[in-house]
């Protein structure tokens, strides 16, 4: 069975394994090349061995290479409201990072 851990950042949890890549929403202050650390580790799997954090793995980090930096499909968003004749459309990109894991730390 393979290495892998659960993360958390920007509110959401995430499987991870070494050499794999990761897709988040954007990790502000980071650009392409740069080493990030996931320090918020829940969970480690490393064959039958696990560890179960309360609510985080005690000296486990999750590093990783970001690779890019880039925008998801457009979503349109419509309002109305009727009898008043309002209407707007707005449009929206959200940014993303995708990460390569190259290390489990536990």
């Amino acid at each position: 069975m393979a290495k892998y851990a659960v993360v958390e950042t920007g509110g959401k949890q995430y499987r991870v394994e070494e050499g794999e890549p990761l897709i988040t929403e954007r990790l502000k202050d980071h650009e392409a090349g740069d080493e990030v650390v996931f320090d918020r580790v829940l969970f480690v799997r490393d064959g039958d061995d696990a560890q179960v954090g309360q609510p985080y793995v005690e000296g486990a980090q999750v590093t990783g290479t970001v690779d890019e930096e880039f925008k998801g499909d457009k979503i349109t968003v419509l309002t109305y409201k009727r009898k008043q004749r309002q209407r707007r459309k707005l449009g929206h990109r959200q940014r993303y990072t995708r990460t390569t894991i190259d290390e489990i730390q536990a």
